[in-house]
């Protein structure tokens, strides 16, 4: 089976943010999904909706053995069990949320379906914070 390298962005608003995003971690290791590198954690204000709770988020660069929509299932299912309700795919608009996963990247690839589209460019191109930690990931990659 072969392996492949992904950058995932974690984020949560709701409750204790920061135990939220270190169970979605361990729940990713768990899935077969093996964390080789993490950004550190930063909090933000809400992006592109008004939210007064403040989101805790990290990105990490997994390996993994799943295919890019087998993976999107894998973090879809995560955030189901830990308590997602509203999908903003489904929805139609960003929301407060118990925990979020995205996939920014996997490997070199560029991949678009109905439901997932890497590189995923509003998190490389167009928002600060998630610039701030794919530089902080850049950072220990090369440490």
């Amino acid at each position: 089976m072969s392996q492949h390298e992904a950058v995932l962005l974690l984020g949560s608003n709701l409750g204790d943010s920061k135990k939220n995003v270190k169970m979605a971690l361990e729940l990713l290791q768990q899935s077969d999904c093996r964390i080789l590198i993490k950004s550190k954690f930063i909090a933000t204000e809400a992006v592109e909706f008004a939210s007064t709770n403040i989101f805790c988020n990290i990105a990490v660069l997994i390996n993994t053995h799943f295919s890019p929509t087998k993976l999107l299932n894998n973090v879809k299912r995560i955030e189901v069990d830990m308590g997602r309700i509203n999908d903003s795919a489904v929805v139609g608009h960003y929301t407060d949320r118990v925990i979020d996963i995205d996939i920014v990247t996997f490997e070199s690839l560029i991949f678009f379906s109905k439901k997932l589209k890497v590189p995923h460019n509003k998190h490389l191109f167009e928002r600060a914070f998630s610039q701030e930690l794919l530089n902080d990931l850049k950072t220990h990659a090369k440490s």
